[in-house]
């Protein structure tokens, strides 16, 4: 169990290293899209596979997500990284960085979907 804890841990200073990595103007703009788009999967609620689905609903928290992780770090300039490696620590004692906007963003994004599918279902029902 502690070799999990670990990881998960080490998983979560990766994603921080790469928040900071797409703040950071020396990374070029591609690598700051594909980073930002991990970032912003791994905060986000939304999965691409559903969690209850048996098995393959883990796929994309177990495997697809550390080995993207992977490519953005392999991405990120070595002197960038070394920086962002630093922040991350630093935020690791802090905590989660809250970011309400894009929160709300997510919140909105799902509370319009669900009106379009109550719509959808009375037009077809109803």
């Amino acid at each position: 169990m502690d070799k999990i804890k670990a990881w998960a841990k080490s998983i979560k200073r990766q994603i921080f290293i790469l928040f900071y990595a797409c703040k950071d103007e020396r990374v070029p703009w591609y690598v700051k899209v594909y980073t930002a788009c991990i970032v912003a999967y791994a905060f986000s609620p939304i999965d691409l596979i559903p969690d209850f689905i048996p098995l393959l609903g883990y796929l994309d928290d177990v495997i697809l997500l550390p080995i993207a992780i992977m490519l953005a770090l392999k991405m990120v300039p070595k002197n960038v990284l070394s920086h962002c490696e630093d922040k991350a620590e630093e935020l690791m004692k802090k905590g989660k960085p809250k970011n309400w906007i894009a929160g709300s963003i997510i919140v909105l994004i799902w509370g319009v979907f669900t009106v379009w599918a109550i719509l959808q279902f009375y037009q077809y029902f109803g």
